[in-house]
């Protein structure tokens, strides 16, 4: 510890020496100063780590390999469209040339399916989210609009209140379904699409833009998802795999996260947003992440 008698003798010197360098010789003082700096910069990094918040555990970790059907049903095309690229390509010293995809380890095939390989924590838990396959194609989905860049789907955008389906104002919505096996309707989510949470292996999103009149339940999974778990086999780990070569898939798996999964009623299907839901039974409602807003049923 720093004396009074030694901060003193500093004070003084420091005041007799405005405006000139003041050299220590000899003394202990600029090292035990030095050493004090340390000490508390010390402290400072052991107390920011042990007091920090726990990393998130949850799957998907960077050991998992999952994968997901996607589309998009768009009024304006025929059929559901996918993204165009794997992502994977790299330059001539191997490295990958998206910064997304190096980012995240997020890609597709052209085949229609998120094959969730997280290679940084960027992707797991529960930061694997719709939003985070997006990015590495550049799609930009919020609640009211949803828009392309120029190397997929023509670079088209679709915005609430300007972009028609034939002579009807289009409306977006995200369906969702836990599993590529489920039946009926999926969960249809209204707003913050981007924060949908991958909470299991072998989910289905359909990002839609619909005529107003239409009802988003009635959206169906695309055609390729029934093949799922053929599309993911193709790189994933033999460890990973099941018996027969494919990425497990059963209902069983499907494990909803508290405060991002809304659930199904018995006789009906609820529509929310990532945050909130509202299951009326019989009836279906719109929740929005503050109230509900509508009811569909």
């Amino acid at each position: 510890m720093v004396s009074s008698s030694s901060t003193r003798k500093a004070a003084r010197l420091a005041q007799k020496g405005k405006g000139k360098k003041v050299r220590f010789q000899g003394g202990t003082l600029f090292p035990l100063m030095v050493m004090g700096v340390l000490v508390v910069g010390l402290t400072l990094i052991v107390y920011a780590r042990v007091s920090r918040p726990a990393a998130d555990a949850s799957p998907p970790t960077i050991d998992d390999h999952w994968h997901a059907a996607y589309g998009f049903d768009l009024c304006d095309a025929e059929g559901q469209q996918q993204l165009a690229g794997a992502k994977e390509e790299a330059d001539a010293n191997g490295i990958p040339i998206s910064r997304e995809y190096l980012r995240y380890g997020v890609h597709s095939h052209e085949d229609g399916v998120i094959h969730w390989h997280p290679t940084t924590s960027a992707a797991v838990g529960s930061n694997a989210k719709l939003g985070v396959f997006l990015d590495v194609y550049g799609v930009e989905l919020d609640d009211d609009s949803l828009s392309f860049p120029e190397d997929q789907l023509g670079g088209k955008e679709y915005i609430e209140g300007q972009t028609m389906c034939g002579d009807e104002d289009g409306e977006l919505a995200v369906v969702v379904w836990d599993n590529f096996s489920d039946e009926g309707a999926g969960t249809v989510y209204t707003a913050n699409f981007d924060e949908i949470r991958m909470t299991t292996n072998s989910m289905v999103f359909v990002i839609a833009f619909l005529p107003a009149s239409d009802d988003p339940r009635d959206v169906e999974k695309p055609p390729w998802a029934a093949q799922l778990p053929e599309l993911g086999a193709i790189d994933t780990p033999p460890s990973d795999a099941g018996p027969d070569g494919s990425t497990p898939a059963s209902v069983s798996d499907t494990t909803p996260v508290s405060g991002s999964t809304p659930t199904s009623g018995a006789t009906g299907t609820t529509v929310a947003t990532s945050d909130t839901t509202t299951d009326t039974g019989a009836a279906t409602t719109v929740a929005s992440s503050d109230s509900v807003a509508t009811s569909l049923g």
